[in-house]
């Protein structure tokens, strides 16, 4: 068991911070299963990402007066316990409700687990260990929820978090760990925070918008998504070594990761086509900048500052403010251009059917089949197939009707792809507005 605590509460780190985005391939599927509007649906996401950054720092103020393994398990056995309510939820209501108890068990998990592999391995490997696995479970958590959900259902997400979070907390109370009364003698990083929250920002458009467009605007499956979207996690554990062999300054560093970022959301805003190889080079920059960046950034506004659970506090909530604040400012824009983009792309396939080697009959039928359609996937990326699914077409016209359908996806493909463009530029503007923050602010010394 010895050896099996550290591993576990890693991976309980790793967990906590998957959430954050790990529902964004299933909202699809919750939206159907559980019969709620987008608005309620994107709350799954806004919710937790919310309350976690709003309760890290009072949870890491009280970690100082409990024992750090019964704060640790207690934080465990919440998280454990709402998940399991997430699963079985009947009704988005429901689901919410549990997102946000989950977010408090994650904020104690969170706290608490830095100071027990502290405790375990030691300051500096401890630290490591949790900032890694936080930019590990970051990454991964899109393509996580992406799979278990094409494989299995919504519900698998939160099922597999249970078993691992119920192991964790006989981990947790395994771990000797003495309260550390330490006055709180600094100041939060002002700075390495407000470009973390920056960062994080400027990552929900590479971590949510991305899926969002490949499934919905391109209409690629939540396990095609999951596997495309890997490519962010593969780059971002790359980064380090990549680091390591140039051995930059972490400002440098930081600011390279910044770049690389906004130039990784500037690529996936102006895509040539629809096609999925478009999107591997700009998460490819966004995943560099990612490893680059948040681990920096989180070891910066930690580093020397005691109590350690208080800045630990303080980067959890910049974090996932962050993320809100993206969230915020990125989702009307994209709905607003969804919605613009309709009507061009009505009439692109108006004409499309118009000039379609149809017969003037079949014409007509697939018109109306299109407008029923449309008329019932208002605000979204429609899905066309089943327009031509239900027609009853002479043989010698289905080449024709398939070359049509062929046509119409590829110019609703073309409209989604314009839609998502504002958000990703928008995006990459966070990621140099990040940049700014590190420009240093010295005042001249009088000669």
């Amino acid at each position: 068991m010895r050896r099996a605590k550290a591993p576990l509460l890693i991976l309980t780190v790793a967990l906590v911070l998957a959430d954050s985005a790990v529902v964004t391939l299933a909202l699809p599927d919750i939206l159907r299963h559980l019969d709620a509007s987008v608005g309620q649906v994107a709350w799954v996401l806004i919710a937790y990402n919310l309350v976690l950054g709003l309760t890290a720092v009072p949870a890491a103020m009280a970690f100082t007066r409990a024992q750090p393994r019964i704060f640790s398990a207690a934080g465990i056995a919440v998280f454990a316990g709402s998940s399991a309510m997430c699963a079985v939820a009947g009704s988005i209501d429901v689901l919410i409700a549990a997102r946000c108890v989950q977010a408090v068990g994650g904020a104690l998990a969170l706290v608490g687990c830095l100071e027990l592999l502290v405790a375990q391995q030691g300051e500096r490997r401890g630290v490591t260990s949790w900032v890694t696995a936080g930019v590990v479970g970051t990454a991964l958590g899109p393509v996580a929820g992406g799979l278990l959900t094409q494989a299995i259902s919504w519900q698998a997400i939160f099922v597999v978090q249970v078993p691992i979070a119920v192991l964790a907390v006989p981990a947790a109370l395994a771990v000797r760990a003495l309260p550390t009364v330490v006055p709180d003698r600094h100041r939060p990083a002002t700075r390495a925070n407000l470009t973390l929250a920056l960062m994080s920002a400027a990552l929900t458009a590479a971590l949510f918008l991305l899926v969002l467009l490949l499934v919905q605007g391109w209409g690629r499956s939540p396990a095609t998504a999951a596997v495309t979207v890997s490519v962010v996690p593969v780059a971002a554990i790359a980064a380090r070594p990549l680091a390591r062999l140039f051995l930059p300054p972490a400002e440098v560093e930081i600011a390279v990761g910044c770049f690389l970022v906004a130039g990784g959301l500037l690529g996936l805003a102006l895509p040539p086509s629809a096609s999925l190889a478009w999107t591997i080079a700009p998460q490819a920059l966004v995943g560099l900048g990612l490893g680059l960046t948040v681990d920096r950034l989180t070891s910066a506004a930690m580093e020397m500052r005691l109590p350690r659970a208080h800045h630990a506090g303080w980067t959890i909530g910049a974090r996932h403010v962050g993320v809100v604040v993206g969230l915020a400012i990125l989702t009307p824009v994209f709905t607003a251009d969804l919605r613009d983009a309709q009507v061009p792309a009505q009439q692109a396939i108006t004409s499309l059917v118009l000039d379609a080697p149809l017969k003037p009959e079949d014409k007509i039928a697939v018109a109306e089949s299109l407008g029923n359609e449309l008329s019932g996937q208002r605000d979204q990326v429609p899905d066309l197939h089943s327009a031509f699914a239900t027609l009853r077409l002479d043989p010698g016209e289905r080449p024709a009707a398939a070359r049509l359908e062929r046509d119409l996806n590829a110019q609703v493909e073309r409209a989604a792809t314009r839609a998502f463009r504002d958000s990703f530029l928008i995006g990459a503007g966070l990621a140099l507005a990040a940049l700014l923050t590190l420009v240093p602010l010295r005042r001249r010394r009088p000669s």
